[in-house]
């Protein structure tokens, strides 16, 4: 079986986020003493990035593309996509709850930082590959490498942060709109997974009917369905009318992480966040409908 090793900027900022990723789960792992399932989530963005990118590598550098199960067009860049916001989000976590006001020794402290700095590093390193590896105007290329496959990725990303804020505590089960709210970040997620799914396993010829069309037409449900949301999540959460609180409590200000009203606030900006991607989304898959025509 050949070793094909072609030195490429590619290859670089792939081996270096590996690197990074290693660093950041290996430190976390033998002295940051990490704690709770928020430390478990970061080694597994940490891990998950690591392994991932070695796989990716290894097929590549023994030119196995042809024999993957899936489409190499799409797999890859999706991948890494996944892979800086995995590590965006722990970069961003993992300081919150263990360095903000940590009494610990300085040696764990010294460790944690560690894992804080690669972390960055290897969040740089993918969202590096991602510029390099995103189709170019005139380029042909699969469809997660264009702008819509890379908004599909952040509106499944942010529909997932979305479900940890709200789940715990359950935050959807006071009030009837409530639900409806969560059976619109539910509906979209898995249609959005179910896009991305049938461009890495390159299963889209086999629809009954337009690709394109029905990307278009998705597009602007999820666009009025989210409009609905991030006008209905805020007015049943912070409005008293309707049983919400407007003021942040009290008890949010020495609370470890965040607090219930704080989680309310962050479904809020997420869902705004994700009706602006959608929106994006729907402009672009109207024009791709429009070229293909």
């Amino acid at each position: 079986m050949p070793i094909v090793l072609k030195t490429s900027p590619l290859l670089w900022t792939r081996l270096a986020a590996l690197v990074f990723s290693c660093v950041a789960f290996s430190v976390g792992l033998h002295g940051a003493r990490l704690y709770l399932r928020t430390g478990d989530f970061c080694i597994f963005c940490w891990a998950f990035s690591f392994a991932g990118t070695l796989l990716v590598m290894l097929v590549e550098l023994f030119s196995l593309q042809t024999r993957a199960p899936v489409s190499w067009k799409n797999f890859p860049i999706t991948f890494a996509c996944y892979a800086a916001l995995l590590c965006l989000s722990a970069s961003i976590i993992f300081p919150i709850y263990f360095l903000r006001g940590s009494a610990d020794q300085s040696e764990i402290r010294d460790f944690r930082i560690v894992c804080t700095v690669f972390s960055c590093l290897a969040t740089i390193a993918y969202m590096s590959e991602v510029s390099l590896t995103k189709a170019r105007p005139g380029e042909v290329a699969g469809y997660m490498a264009t702008a819509p496959g890379l908004l599909k990725v952040l509106e499944t990303f942010v529909a997932c942060v979305i479900f940890v804020f709200i789940s715990e505590p359950v935050l959807y089960d006071r009030h009837h709109s409530v639900k409806y709210c969560m059976s619109v970040y539910c509906i979209c997620f898995i249609l959005s997974a179910v896009i991305i799914l049938l461009c890495i396993g390159e299963c889209t010829g086999f629809l009954p009917f337009s690709f394109a069309r029905f990307l278009s037409a998705y597009s602007l449900l999820a666009v009025v369905l989210y409009l609905s949301a991030t006008i209905i999540w805020p007015i049943f959460n912070f409005d008293p009318k309707h049983g919400g609180q407007k003021q942040r409590p009290y008890n949010c200000s020495s609370a470890t992480g965040l607090c219930t009203w704080d989680k309310c606030m962050a479904v809020a900006v997420l869902t705004g966040v994700n009706f602006i991607l959608y929106l994006a989304d729907l402009i672009y898959s109207t024009r791709l409908v429009f070229v293909s025509a």
